[in-house]
């Protein structure tokens, strides 16, 4: 874990989606760290093989949720406040990568799948976070990417579905300002275990390490942050 920021979390509840992944779980760390009740949600569980998650952490309470269906997203809700009586910051970090086709020659199935993981996530964890989030002057960090700036060959969906994680962020922001922050992070390749297997010839002491990104997300979701709202922050590194 990167040093902790200077910042107490205690009596914070923080709600992260894709807390099972990389990213994800290595947020989590972050924020129990600095005090805060993290309510992680994934639909891969801790004790799955592939979940790097830890759940031992006294401060860590998991929740199978999954957030590609709204049923599913207001019952984590509404399970997470009736256990911990409320919402102090929501982390949008499920998502997903598929690529390597042009359009014509993508299937609908994985327009569908980024869309579905990369963007419908975030807008339903947010639809039903928000009204708690209104309460408590909450923050709503969510992870855009570097490359929706711009089109490209071979992944335009992936582009296009962070493409409106960016742009919902601000329409969040531009609804609630002076009430609720959001703000979106834009990596640009993450030092993963998935990322260093795809990519094994790759330069990956450029690439940034999780939990380096986990402290900028801790630091958005703060009152640190409190003159932050509506912006995409590069967290390329050198990368």
């Amino acid at each position: 874990m990167a040093d902790p920021l200077d910042i107490d979390y205690d009596g914070q509840v923080v709600i992260l989606t894709g807390a099972s992944g990389a990213l994800g779980s290595a947020i989590v760390e972050q924020f129990a760290e600095m005090g805060a009740t993290v309510c992680a949600t994934d639909i891969v569980e801790p004790d799955d093989e592939s979940a790097l998650l830890d759940p031992n952490h006294e401060a860590v309470h998991f929740y199978k949720g999954d957030f590609t269906d709204e049923q599913s997203v207001e019952r984590v809700t509404r399970e997470v406040v009736s256990d911990h009586d409320r919402i102090d910051a929501l982390c949008n970090i499920a998502g997903t990568w598929r690529g390597g086709d042009p359009i014509e020659d993508t299937s609908v199935d994985t327009f569908e799948t980024l869309f579905d993981v990369n963007l419908k996530t975030m807008f339903l964890a947010s639809k039903h976070a928000l009204p708690h989030l209104q309460d408590s002057g909450g923050a709503i960090v969510s992870v855009s990417s570097r490359s929706s700036l711009e089109g490209g060959e071979g992944d335009g969906p992936y582009r296009a579905s962070k493409a409106g994680v960016r742009l919902l962020t601000e329409t969040i922001a531009a609804e609630n300002k002076g009430v609720v922050r959001a703000n979106a992070i834009m990596p640009s390749v993450i030092d993963t275990p998935m990322n260093r297997e795809m990519m094994p010839d790759s330069d990956h002491e450029a690439w940034v390490d999780p939990a380096d990104i986990a402290t900028v997300v801790a630091f958005l979701c703060s009152n640190s942050a409190s003159a932050t709202s509506g912006a995409a922050i590069p967290v390329y590194g050198e990368a």
